[in-house]
């Protein structure tokens, strides 16, 4: 069994234990679940997972794999009216894609329907539950307040056969949509809220993507959890923080069905500043297509992050980085970009792309020569070797490469300055050609032959380095560059009035048509990172195809945002 690090490791090699591995270390070492650690994870299938949920993915598999446990997979499927089996197998494709397996644990809460209302029949036999003819609507009005007890249901007091038929009834369709629900008769004056009489289940005739039209009665969230966690024989339930409140419903249950009791553990969920973790609010962006879809690269869902080019090493080490606490916070963006940035530029090929391009013209090279250079793939990973780039008398450089009047500090090209070529040679301007409008469309240079692999014999230095691509063997792009989806730190910070959508940042998506890339890129595969030299990590989009090459920036290089924010910008 895997635990913490001991004591005879070096000072390097230890880390703190969070607040839910101390509880472990502790259970383990007394005995507690017979030395077992077993999680879950519980997602509703009714969209896509975000970045929030693989903290809860990271954590849940996580503690099972460091303790030599198990880590069930478990779709809350309570509520079919919303769920769609398009996003189970989303659901499945991100777990396994950020590299954990469930093996032969999949379970769905469904397979507990009929235990769980047989659980039902239970509490009502023991006169701890009852049907109740309340809307829903005048069951939040009886609730009280926070301050104010509620009021018990006219209801509450029915015998308990009257009970047992009437929930018979309901499953058997008799009812019309909340007609009837079935409530634990718990206490109406408890300081908590979520202890007043909650709904145990609601009548709902529609058709659930699993068991289809069997049931018209399903139960609610609060009651199928900790009985499904009883059911696996969880040792550790493990919640975000908003959950707290209803651990004293969670233990209720269990108590008075008398069944295997886990532990629910609650820690503060990831909220990371610029985006939107409400499945609802996702949902709209995708419905309302302010959005390309649930993968659209500025969406915070896990196939968003993997379309953009995320890694999946990248996010758990993010994950890791935040750690688990029991106080609620945000994290800045920044901090999951430098985990992308520190991933790939270990993993990331170096390449060579013009994104803006502009024309240059080598006038004494050998108008049908090419060259094939020396270019390093990367330079902190020597096993990642060398490639051929070609080189020939017309290229393409970045427009903001060259400036026609220049200024003292301009290390770029500008007429009658001399630059590196990367991986070439020296090249002059000599010359600008302009279009009708004035503007320069084209270069003309000259190159020194002596310099080749960007060096001068004679020991002249050059203070600019430039990439480039050669004209002929490019390949033709589109680059799509992303920012963050929101204008706003916090994008429910609203004004009276306005609406959350008003925060969205509508120029977050910049398409740059005509990029030139250097040939290597024709046999790109999707799954591998780039780094576009002075530019930035990219990957092949999902959607490129040979007729149109598309690469999405993942990340820039730098972290510029952070600088613009501490300048006021």
């Amino acid at each position: 069994m895997n635990t913490a690090p001991t004591d005879t490791e070096s000072p390097e090699e230890k880390r703190s234990l969070n607040f839910i591995e101390q509880i472990i270390e502790e259970d383990l070492k007394t005995g507690k679940w017979e030395g077992r650690v077993h999680t879950r994870f519980p997602p509703e299938p009714n969209g896509y997972l975000h970045i929030g949920h693989a903290k809860s993915i990271c954590l849940n598999f996580g503690l099972a794999e460091q303790f030599g446990g198990k880590c069930n997979l478990r779709f809350d499927d309570t509520n079919p009216t919303k769920e769609e089996q398009e996003y189970v197998d989303a659901i499945k494709d991100d777990i396994r894609w950020l590299g954990f397996d469930w093996e032969d644990r999949e379970f769905y809460a469904s397979d507990y329907f009929e235990q769980l209302y047989d659980w039902a029949v239970q509490l009502i036999q023991a006169g701890k539950a009852y049907v109740c003819d309340l809307t829903g609507d005048e069951i939040r009005e009886f609730r009280g307040t926070l301050t104010e007890p509620g009021k018990e249901s006219p209801f509450r007091n029915r015998p308990v056969e009257e009970n047992s038929d009437l929930l018979e009834r309901m499953r058997a369709g008799e009812f019309a949509n909340g007609e009837k629900t079935l409530r634990a008769k718990i206490d109406m004056a408890s300081a908590n809220v979520n202890l007043r009489d909650p709904v145990i289940y609601r009548i709902l005739h529609a058709h659930h993507h699993r068991t289809g039209d069997e049931w018209c009665i399903y139960p609610m969230y609060d009651y199928t959890h900790g009985e499904s966690d009883s059911i696996e024989k969880v040792t550790h339930s493990i919640c975000t923080l908003e959950f707290e409140n209803h651990r004293p419903l969670y233990d209720w249950f269990l108590e008075n069905l008398g069944i295997y009791h886990p532990q629910q553990i609650e820690f503060s969920r990831l909220n990371v500043t610029y985006m939107v973790t409400s499945k609802r609010k996702l949902l709209d962006l995708v419905k309302e297509g302010r959005v390309s879809g649930w993968d659209d690269p500025r969406m915070p869902t896990i196939c968003g992050l993997r379309r953009r080019g995320y890694t999946p090493e990248a996010i758990r080490e993010f994950c890791r980085a935040v750690g688990v606490t029991k106080f609620d916070g945000v994290t800045q963006i920044v901090e999951l970009e430098n985990s992308l940035r520190e991933d790939l530029n270990k993993r990331a090929l170096r390449v060579m792309a013009v994104l803006k391009p502009l024309k240059v013209v080598i006038e004494n090279y050998p108008e049908d020569q090419v060259e094939e250079l020396d270019a390093i793939n990367n330079p902190g990973d020597e096993s990642a070797g060398k490639r051929k780039v070609p080189f020939s008398r017309e290229l393409y450089i970045e427009q903001t490469d060259f400036m026609e009047d220049a200024p003292k500090k301009f290390f770029r090209l500008s007429v009658g300055r001399e630059v590196r070529l990367r991986y070439a040679y020296f090249v002059t301007c000599t010359d600008v050609v302009k279009d009708d409008d004035g503007n320069v469309i084209e270069l003309r240079c000259t190159y020194d032959p002596e310099t080749k692999g960007g060096n001068a014999p004679d020991g002249r230095k050059v203070k600019g380095t430039i990439h480039w691509v050669s004209s002929e063997q490019a390949v033709t792009a589109e680059v799509r560059l992303y920012d963050h989806l929101f204008a706003k730190e916090d994008p429910n910070d609203v004004e009276e009035g306005r609406d959350w959508r008003d925060n969205l940042k509508p120029n977050s998506l910049e398409v740059l048509t005509d990029c030139k890339l250097e040939r290597n890129l024709a046999d790109a595969a999707t799954n591998t990172p780039y780094q576009f030299e002075r530019t930035g990590y990219f990957c092949l989009d999902a959607t490129s195809s040979s007729e149109k090459v598309i690469f999405n920036r993942a990340v820039s290089l730098r972290n510029t945002w952070g600088k613009m924010q501490k300048k006021g910008g």
